[in-house]
C-alpha cells in the first residue's frame, strides 16, 4: 500500500522532482505551497507523514510544526537550510521527528521518510512495559500515566522506551538516541536534554526534583526502577 505524504514547501520545482521519484517507491506526494494551506489539507485529508520546509513566506515551518503538534502525532520531517543548527534544534524541540538539511538527494529523503514511517508503525511483536503508574503499549505506541493518556512525540516515546528497558541503569547522553533506535538523528547534548525535560513534564515528573527520570550529572539519565503505582 502506498504512503500518502504531504510536502509543505513553496518550491514547486522540488515538489515535481520529489513527486516523480517518490511515486516510483510507493509514496504518493501532495503539495501545499504555504503553511496555512498545509494545515488545511491536514485537517481535510488522511496523510501518513509531513515533509515540512522551515523557510517559507508568511507562516514559517517552525510555526506550522507547533500547530501540527498541538493536534496530531503525525510524523514530521523538517527540511532545513544546510548548516543551520538553530532551526534543527528548535524544530526537534517543537516535536519534529527528524530533520534533513538542504540540499539533499531524493534517495536520502526517501530513506529518512521510510525511517519515520517505520517508527510510527506498530511493532510486529507485542510488548508492554510497566513501571509504577507508567504503562507503555509498544505496538500501539501509547503511554498512560495513572490511567491517563500521555501525548508524546515520536522521539519522546522512543527515549521513554529506551529508558524503561534499561531501568535502574544509566544511559549516557551521547548513547541515548542510539539506545532509542534513533541513531539516524544527529543532534547535540542540549537537544537530548530538552527532549528529556519535555518527557518529564508529560510523565508528571517534577523538573526541580525529578523522581522518575534521574539526571546523573556529567553522564546521562536513568529511569528509576521501583516507582510507586
Amino acid at each position: 500500500m502506498a504512503s500518502r505524504v504531504l510536502l509543505i514547501d513553496d518550491d514547486a520545482r522540488m515538489f515535481d522532482l520529489l513527486r516523480d521519484y517518490l511515486e516510483q517507491n510507493s509514496v504518493v506526494l501532495h503539495n501545499a505551497p504555504d503553511g496555512p494551506r498545509g494545515l488545511a489539507m491536514l485537517d481535510g485529508g488522511a496523510y501518513d507523514a509531513v515533509l515540512l520546509d522551515v523557510m517559507m513566506p508568511g507562516m514559517d515551518g517552525l510555526a506550522v510544526c507547533k500547530r501540527i503538534r498541538a493536534k496530531s502525532n503525525i510524523p514530521v520531517l523538517m527540511l532545513t537550510a544546510k548548516g543551520d543548527e538553530t532551526d534543527r534544534v528548535v524544530g526537534l524541540e517543537l516535536g519534529a521527528d527528524d530533520y534533513l538539511p538542504k540540499p539533499f538527494s531524493p534517495r536520502e529523503l526517501l530513506a529518512r521518510l521510510r525511517a519515520v514511517l517505520r517508527r510510527a508503525q506498530p511493532d510486529s511483536v507485542a510488548q508492554r512495559l510497566n513501571i509504577g503508574a507508567i504503562q507503555v503499549d509498544v505496538p500501539a505506541r501509547q503511554v498512560t500515566v495513572a490511567g491517563q493518556l500521555a501525548e508524546l512525540t515520536g522521539l519522546e516515546f522512543d527515549i521513554l522506551v529506551a529508558l524503561m528497558r534499561r531501568a535502574g541503569r544509566v544511559i549516557p547522553r551521547d548513547a541515548l538516541l542510539s539506545e532509542a533506535g534513533r541513531s539516524d538523528v544527529v543532534v547535540g547534548e542540549r537537544t537530548v536534554d530538552v527532549h528529556v525535560s519535555h518527557l518529564r513534564q508529560k510523565l508528571g515528573d517534577d523538573p526541580r526534583t525529578p523522581h522518575i527520570i534521574k539526571t546523573v550529572r556529567g553522564v546521562g539519565y536513568m529511569m528509576v526502577k521501583d516507582l510507586p503505582v
